[in-house]
């Protein structure tokens, strides 16, 4: 029996044995209610307070301006449309947001129901690179533009994009008296590179506990003091009032315990999964003809490499390496099913047949140098193998 590698750590983390040991207490003994004031409400309480401190450390912000949220996704919809609808309750003009061509879909599909509703939205292009311009930021900016909402680093190809420098931009703006916010969905980039809210000088700033060894189901949202955003989770007052809904202790105590150990390991894994990265990398352009690295190849992630091999249908390579125990991506897990090239890729001026070839190899702390060796023993052949029986192959 072969042994499986896992390379789809952008979809997903497995849960660090740590951060299992620091959750276990809230799903056995310790079970109140954080929002009981009673003993067993307070000691929860108590745990939900350190979690709170430990994953603004991660971020470098106050734990009071730290909501948390069911996951990524819940906290770019309160982000964008919280803020949306808070100054539509204020302002009778058409409101503009900034945004990329290449957002997460909880950023873009929200922007475009918002359309739908009377919101003017311009996409940036993210051109071959996946990076934005600074420059096409500055040209987008109107009169009525209430919101800027860029990503630190993409989800499928892993580039950093200039955050530090639009924050910079909102700031004077800001200083000039004009009301404009800046949102940074840190996802990808939380725990892999780091982060500083003063720093990038936003508003706004989400994180998901799942990408960083925690597990599925929690999240934060980060709202500088002075910032109102109209409720989504309609109900009770936790959260102060922003986000309604009993807390989930077992999955905050496990966010909180998984953003310790990512910032104290922000210099080691880094490093050595960028090394791993590079050797994938190296020996697939050498092993492997007409395979194109989609991206900037030195302003991205440590971790994430995505090639496109030409003649090859990406969800045909998935399975094939699926078969021989190796677990990569096509692209976005939230966008798996979808027949349609990746639109990220396509952003960078692909044609349908590199987009649709696109394989997403994101390397975590788990993973070795036996990992890449096992990974090029068996992607060469099935690339060939997958060329030769294309309906397109002359």
């Amino acid at each position: 029996m072969f042994r499986r590698v896992y390379l789809d750590n952008a979809a997903t983390t497995p849960i660090d044995p740590e951060v299992v040991d620091a959750m276990m207490p809230y799903l056995t003994n310790k079970f109140g209610n954080a929002s009981s004031i009673h003993f067993f409400g307070q000691e929860t309480r108590a745990a939900v307070d350190k979690a709170r401190q430990q994953v603004a450390s991660l971020i470098k912000c106050r734990p009071a301006e730290l909501i948390f949220t069911s996951g990524g996704t819940e906290a770019n919809n309160l982000a964008i449309r919280g803020l949306i609808e808070a100054q539509q309750t204020s302002n009778g003009h058409t409101l503009h947001i900034i945004t990329s061509a290449i957002e997460h879909p909880s950023v873009s599909n929200v922007c475009e129901d918002l359309e739908k509703h009377g919101v003017r939205v311009t996409y940036l292009p993210a051109y071959e690179s996946g990076v934005i311009r600074v420059s096409d930021v500055e040209a987008a900016i109107s009169d009525d533009t209430v919101l800027i909402s860029v990503m630190a680093a993409n989800n499928e190809i892993g580039t950093l994009q200039p955050v530090a420098e639009i924050g910079k931009i909102v700031k004077t703006l800001r200083g000039e008296g004009r009301k404009i916010w800046f949102h940074v969905d840190a996802v990808q980039a939380a725990g892999k590179i780091p982060l500083d809210v003063e720093e990038i000088q936003c508003d706004l700033m989400s994180v998901s506990a799942h990408k960083i060894y925690a597990p599925k189901g929690v999240g934060v949202l980060f709202i500088r003091r002075g910032t109102r955003l109209h409720q989504q989770n309609v109900g009770g007052r936790q959260e102060r009032g922003v986000r309604g809904g009993t807390e989930s202790v077992p999955l905050i105590v496990a966010f909180g315990k998984a953003a310790e150990l990512a910032e104290e390991r922000l210099k080691e894994d880094p490093q050595r999964l960028g090394k791993l990265r590079d050797a994938l990398e190296d020996r697939v352009f050498e092993q492997i003809n007409d395979a194109v690295l989609n991206g900037e190849r030195e302003t991205r992630l440590p971790n994430v490499s995505n090639i496109s091999f030409s003649g090859v249908e990406g969800e045909g390579l998935l399975i094939n390496l699926d078969l021989q125990g190796i677990a990569v991506s096509t692209g976005s897990a939230c966008s798996s099913g979808s027949l349609e090239p990746s639109p990220v890729i396509r952003a960078l001026g692909r044609n349908d047949d590199l987009a649709r070839s696109a394989i997403r190899f994101s390397l975590g702390r788990e993973n070795s140098m036996e990992d890449i060796d096992r990974l090029l023993e068996v992607l060469p052949a099935s690339v060939e193998n997958l060329r030769r029986l294309s309906p397109d192959k002359k």
